[in-house]
């Protein structure tokens, strides 16, 4: 078992020209056999938080437990924890296979029962060619993987994963990613990944923990936080590209309520009416993803549907990604607006083109706390 809770952490570095709050107030509640991801920027206080949690940094404020137990005090190898660090922390004198088998030492398993649980392990993550050489003699993605394998083959009940894919390239990144959740689903231990790539946090996790400025921001599944996020900064932060964000004003007419932009004027749904009613005459952010917007070519007539508004907008930068595109755009001299459109859509930088909009996937943030009014 391997319930986890985070009450209240708090961690500051105290020094000369200032204090510095590396991660404030920070709950969280982790259960038996749950992967949760830590994403955020560089600075954000994900990396802070799991060295607290590991007994590799003081707590400054707050009570940790596992299982029910305060940990604050408790020494790093008390903790029943295996740790995949960054910077691999490898032993250079020692072979690929004593670097794994390192965890399996001090207990009381054979030889041969080492060697075949360093080979079953190797070979889940295809380096078992490079058991007898030196850390330095293999790959970056080798080494990345040769510490996964390490950290995984022990018999821990937390695994805490910091940036274990950053060395991989994008194909090794995805098959390593599926490895490592076959192993989860086999051995069910409980996962801390921390990441600042979105797509990996999102593809493994059951939930996703948000941090800006060593605060939470938003916890929740990464179904829930990309469709339903809570600010601007989660909202911006999850999608990619991004979410397109832009101040906007509200306005009222003949009993509607429209969003007006650069001599752009939307209606919104009467789904979303009620809540934008309050901000009439005010700016607020406006937000619409990119696959709920389409791009089409200026000489289409008569395009009609009752869920999308029409825009005029001219192609900035065409990006080709095979099996589709993003064109970048301007709208009224305005740039920044992502729109997507099929492989075969001819248009190119300069051309004018026109994006249909979702107005029943647009989000409003309130434009002072920058937090959600519609999601």
């Amino acid at each position: 078992m391997a319930n986890i809770l985070l009450k209240n952490i708090g961690k500051t570095y105290y020094n000369i020209g200032g204090d510095i709050n590396a991660v404030t107030d920070f709950n969280l509640e982790i259960k038996d056999n749950e992967v949760v991801a830590l994403l955020g920027p560089s600075g954000c206080g994900r990396t802070t938080t799991i060295y607290m949690l590991a007994g590799m940094e003081e707590i400054t404020k707050g009570e940790l437990y596992i299982d029910g137990k305060l940990m604050n005090d408790v020494p790093p190898k008390g903790r029943n924890i295996a740790m995949v660090f960054h910077n691999y922390a490898f032993f250079p004198d020692k072979t690929v296979f004593e670097n794994i088998a390192f965890g399996l030492r001090p207990t009381d398993m054979s030889e041969y029962e080492i060697k075949g649980k360093v080979y079953e392990i190797a070979r889940s993550f295809d380096i078992l060619h490079v058991l007898d050489r030196k850390p330095n003699q293999i790959s970056g993605g080798q080494q990345q993987r040769a510490v996964l394998a390490r950290a995984l083959i022990q018999d821990k009940d937390i695994m805490i994963l910091d940036t274990p894919f950053s060395n991989l390239d994008a194909k090794l990144r995805a098959y390593t990613r599926t490895e490592l959740m076959k192993i989860h689903q086999k051995y069910k231990k409980t996962y801390i990944y921390v990441t600042h790539d979105q797509d990996d946090a999102m593809a493994i996790a059951d939930r996703l923990v948000i941090m800006k400025d060593g605060i939470i921001q938003q916890v929740g599944t990464p179904e829930e936080l990309y469709s339903h996020p809570c600010n601007t900064f989660v909202a911006g932060f999850l999608g990619s590209p991004q979410m397109n964000i832009g101040v906007v004003k509200i306005t009222g007419q003949d009993g509607s309520i429209y969003i007006n932009f650069g001599g752009v004027k939307i209606k919104l749904p009467e789904n979303k009416s009620d809540k934008a009613s309050a901000y009439i005459g005010r700016e607020v952010y406006a937000g619409i993803r990119p696959e709920d917007t389409f791009g089409y070519e200026a000489d289409i007539k008569n395009f009609s549907d009752p869920n999308f508004e029409t825009i005029d907008a001219e192609v900035q930068v065409r990006e080709f990604l095979g099996d589709r595109i993003y064109l970048y755009c301007s709208i009224c001299g305005e740039s920044g607006v992502v729109t997507h459109v099929p492989p075969d859509f001819a248009a190119k930088s300069g051309d004018k083109i026109k994006i249909a909009v979702n107005t029943d996937k647009i989000y409003l943030f309130d434009k002072d706390t920058e937090t959600a009014v519609i999601n």
